[in-house]
């Protein structure tokens, strides 16, 4: 590991490589350790809202001088940047509207610059730990190679010739490291603020009985526990969302990592009933009538992926509503195909400011949700945070505050109680 961490060991962890256990007890809440990025990059719609250098929400940011794009707390935060910003500063100038690299390249960009310093400084351990970050470059398919091969041009056009940009193969290998290495740094609310590398918790490996959850205070990751561990436990997180059943999270699971999970809940599938669980009535529904409405469901989900950022808010609540309507003639409100589609209406109607659909469809969802996902889940809390600023913008105070309580409650263990969302939320709600 780059440095010693109190009470975690690494080992070969069987059928699955490297992976890191604790070695004295854990209880639930308890930071088993933090963890600063290697390397990271601010999405480009969150500049003006945070600080590209520590991820820190706040109004009255000040602008970079030069390209006038990126925002700063302060010139300390500025000057810590800079190493960073000055591959793009000049290159935004010159570009203007027409500079668009994606986030991935844009952090590959990062990690290019970092190697580059951290040789000519001589630090070796961190260097050679994203050297040993797992690829999957010959898994890979076409259109995922098509997809490597538009950001490996777009490095190539919007960063300076000094980058020092490897050959390419192991150009395709550092791209390939990301996207199974990478983390998605988001807020309270699960949106996304930008993208990083941690090697130390890449290190850990896959579960759907997660004992470990990862979670943001600025660009530093911190791994607690959501169960109570005893020496010798693995530690495990879970890369995907915990919702679905285990054939469609194991579809996820092949489909970004290129493995079949085999945990308890896999090989039992013991919530997939309660998933998928489909209308009482009289006379059963034939296993075929259910098959079809699954595979139904599954278009609809990539449709609805697909079309989000094409169709009209308005195009997409209707389709919402009315897969939701061929969906509930066989599903029961609680299966997770129609949790999925009410979330996205949810989301819909809260960019339309339609506060009382949003409020329709967040009441449908919380129930269910506490029941099907694991306990500490932040998907949990952030269903009760978008419904308890909603309700307090429309001035329903006692449901908002009941509704921020409970998101506390989860946040509390998840992301510990001195995490600055804490110390945001009871300002919220009134707590000193």
């Amino acid at each position: 590991m780059t440095g010693f961490i109190e009470g975690i060991e690494k080992f070969d962890s069987p059928g699955k490589g490297r992976g890191l256990r604790v070695t004295r007890p854990f209880k639930v809440g308890e930071l088993l350790f933090s963890s600063p990025a290697y390397s990271y990059v601010l999405s480009v719609n969150e500049r003006g809202n945070s600080c590209d250098f520590c991820f820190n929400r706040k109004e009255g940011l000040a602008r970079c001088g030069k390209c006038k794009k990126a925002f700063y707390c302060n010139a300390k935060c500025q000057k810590g940047d800079w190493a960073m910003h000055k591959l793009e500063c000049s290159a935004m100038n010159a570009f203007g509207e027409n500079w668009c690299p994606s986030e991935t390249t844009r952090l590959v960009a990062r990690i290019l610059a970092k190697k580059k310093m951290m040789k000519e400084r001589c630090v070796s351990e961190k260097l050679l730990l994203i050297e040993e970050l797992e690829s999957h470059l010959e898994d890979e398919d076409n259109e995922k190679r098509e997809r490597t091969e538009a950001d490996i041009a777009g490095l190539h056009r919007f960063y300076p010739k000094h980058l020092e940009v490897p050959d390419r193969n192991d150009l395709l290998t550092l791209f390939s490291q990301v996207a199974c290495n990478g983390f998605t740094i988001e807020d309270d609310e699960l949106s996304h603020i930008g993208t990083a590398v941690y090697p130390d918790v890449a290190l850990i490996n896959h579960s759907c009985l997660p004992s470990v959850i990862v979670t943001y205070n600025c660009t530093t990751a911190e791994v607690r526990a959501v169960q109570d561990m005893k020496p010798g436990d693995e530690v495990l997180i879970s890369y995907i969302d915990l919702l679905y059943p285990t054939d469609d999270r194991n579809i996820r699971l092949r489909e970004y990592y290129y493995f079949t999970c085999d945990c308890l809940e896999c090989k039992t599938k013991s919530k997939d009933e309660e998933k998928l669980k489909v209308r009482k009535q009289r006379d059963p529904f034939e296993p075929h009538v259910v098959n079809n409405m699954i595979r139904y469901a599954r278009n609809t989900v990539r449709e609805f992926r697909a079309l989000k950022h094409i169709r009209t808010p308005s195009e997409l609540l209707e389709m919402c509503e009315q897969s939701l309507e061929k969906m509930g003639a066989v599903f029961d409100d609680s299966n997770v195909y129609m949790l999925h589609m009410m979330y996205q209406a949810m989301g819909v109607c809260i960019y339309m400011q339609d506060a009382d659909g949003a409020i329709r469809y967040g009441q449908k969802i919380l129930k269910p949700y506490s029941k099907l996902y694991p306990p500490y889940s932040l998907n949990v809390s952030s269903m009760y945070l978008k419904m308890g600023r909603i309700y307090m913008m429309i001035e329903r105070h006692s449901e908002g505050i009941r509704a921020l309580k409970k998101a506390m409650a989860v946040m509390e263990v998840a992301h510990g109680k001195d995490h600055p969302f804490l110390r945001g939320l009871r300002k919220e709600i009134g707590q000193k």
